[in-house]
């Protein structure tokens, strides 16, 4: 399998594992591009353009993400609250009163953020098209009566985190989540990055699908604790009701989902769009900066650990990222991110100033921690020297 692109002196080992990749862990067709202090030192790519085709991956091909949206939503909020539009600490109902009800009168800002809010689920889920519907969307959720104190807890909000930020979006900045992003962070890094794709981009954007995991050498797997495999089997569990907030699920191929502003799931972004976001987060980037030191410091600033009442294993969240942990793939203690389920991942780690991001075609059964992610993320901290904590 040809890989295309180049890495900097000293990066080999990500173009290793990025073959390996293919080889050994079943990648069809992917990307990865690092930078370091604003400058791009790994751009890779190679397969297929999707996961069903035969027709090459080129330089600019993107995919849809999925979860790894979340990490640039959050950024849509935190460069709001650094230009002071909206404070982190306000009830999420100074901004949208209809949300004062059911017992989420006193749910701040920063709950939402940080998987807080007690609204994972939705007693009655959405169908793709009522999802894509914003002012439905808004609705639902705020309607929806907690299923736990909102602060008093966390559980990832796998699908109601679209309507949560966007509405709160929607209603300080008169504007979609998707356009916001447009106009003030993909326009101003020259990121390729869309939530809400524009139909000119859709000849740009792979077919993705659910790939196969090859069995590794002896022929054993690792299997799920049992607790999570109960937990993903049982239709009444916090875990499966929270990822059927939209039922059913939506096709990600299907243009009409790949137009619309969900900010939880359906951003489609080149792995040079994700990494070169977040390395604007972190610093320069010719010449665009997005965050202030301190908000990077609230973005990866620890709001929630342990036991997560969704994902039914230990997490650990800033404002929007998850964190370094057993359940997060990222590089060093410091560093903050989010993957999407099943393969796509971006995250930033100022103390090396390592930006990051990996999108594929091929959808995995792993929610937060990808072995194929894993593994150039490894081969990233070989390189970059990071320390893994």
């Amino acid at each position: 399998m040809d890989v295309h692109g180049a890495v900097a002196e000293g990066f080999e080992p990500v173009r290793e594992a990025f073959v390996q990749n293919f080889a050994v862990r079943g990648d069809r067709g992917a990307a990865v591009a690092v930078y370091r202090d604003g400058r791009k030192v790994v751009d890779l790519w190679g397969g297929t353009r999707d996961v069903d085709g035969g027709a090459p991956w080129e330089a600019g091909t993107a995919q849809v993400v999925r979860s790894a949206t979340k990490g640039v939503a959050a950024a849509v909020l935190l460069l709001l609250a650094q230009r002071g539009q909206l404070d982190l600490k306000a009830p999420v109902g100074e901004y949208w009163p209809e949300y004062k009800t059911a017992g989420k009168e006193r749910t701040r800002v920063r709950d939402v953020l940080a998987h807080r809010a007690g609204v994972p689920v939705l007693d009655r889920p959405l169908t793709p098209a009522e999802a894509a519907d914003p002012d439905l969307g808004a609705a639902a959720v705020a309607a929806q009566a907690p299923v736990w104190e909102p602060g008093a807890d966390h559980g990832y909000h796998a699908q109601t985190y679209s309507w949560l930020t966007g509405e709160l979006v929607r209603r300080v900045t008169g504007r979609t989540i998707g356009a916001w992003i447009a106009d003030e962070i993909a326009g101003p890094v020259g990121a390729d990055l869309w939530l809400g794709l524009p139909a000119e981009r859709a000849g740009r954007v792979g077919r993705v699908g659910r790939v196969e995991v090859p069995l590794p050498a002896g022929g054993l797997r690792t299997r799920p604790k049992q607790a999570v495999t109960d937990a993903y089997a049982d239709p009444d569990s916090l875990t499966r009701r929270a990822f059927a907030a939209i039922t059913p699920l939506p096709d990600e191929n299907d243009p009409a989902y790949r137009a619309a502003v969900l900010p939880a799931s359906n951003g489609i972004a080149t792995a040079d769009g994700l990494a070169r976001c977040y390395a604007a987060l972190i610093g320069e980037v010719d010449g665009v900066r997005l965050f202030t030191p301190r908000t990077v410091e609230l973005a990866r600033g620890e709001r929630a650990a342990g036991p997560d009442r969704v994902l039914v294993v230990n997490t650990r969240f800033g404002l929007g990222y998850m964190l370094h942990g057993a359940a997060s793939p990222l590089l060093s203690p410091g560093s903050f991110g989010h993957p999407g389920r099943g393969g796509a991942l971006g995250f930033a780690d100022p103390e090396s100033g390592i930006a990051f991001g990996y999108v594929t075609n091929g959808f995995r059964a792993s929610v937060t921690a990808d072995p194929r992610a894993q593994a150039l993320v490894r081969a990233v901290r070989v390189a970059s020297g990071a320390s893994g904590g």
